[in-house]
């Protein structure tokens, strides 16, 4: 097969895999190089798929967010990490936590934190904070807003 013609199918397919879900620069190289493609030719493609618009980071960004958030309800943090991990730009990450709504991010964060302490509600009461506020921790979410809404927690459980 000649380069040419490798080169072309490779791009259908890179297309196909693009279009399927969006996807990082680096996601779409790899999988370029793994149709056997050589450096020269593997940037060419994907040069030639961002000029398209098959391939952009910030729409990655702001989808990632968007799913991340809403379907695994992760916090701020934990979203801002992965999409470090998967060498996008500042800018594009600032973009995709743009798309995080601050008064469903409370809303999320305090559903998540009541559900955890009424699972916990025979525990012992040091515990129940703590390991409610380790939960959401884990998910991603600030310190300083799981103890604010543990506060609350705290204040409902003893007025009522």
């Amino acid at each position: 097969m000649s380069i040419t013609n490798l080169k072309q199918q490779s791009r259908a397919k890179a297309m196909k895999y693009c279009a399927y879900q969006e996807r990082t620069q680096q996601e779409v190289r790899d999988k370029l190089y793994s149709y056997g493609l050589y450096p020269d030719a593997v940037e060419e493609v994907l040069t030639d798929l961002i000029s398209e618009d098959f391939v952009n980071e910030e729409r990655y960004a702001q989808s990632f967010a968007r799913g991340k958030f809403r379907q695994n309800r992760w916090g701020r943090i934990k979203i801002r990490r992965e999409l470090q991990q998967k060498k996008l730009s500042r800018y594009c990450i600032d973009k995709g936590m743009q798309e995080i709504d601050p008064e469903a991010y409370e809303e999320t964060l305090f559903k998540l934190m009541q559900d955890k302490w009424t699972a916990l509600a025979g525990e012992d009461p040091y515990a129940r904070k703590h390991k409610t506020v380790r939960y959401v921790l884990g998910k991603g979410y600030e310190a300083e807003l799981a103890w604010e809404v543990i506060a609350t927690l705290e204040a409902a459980q003893s007025d009522g």
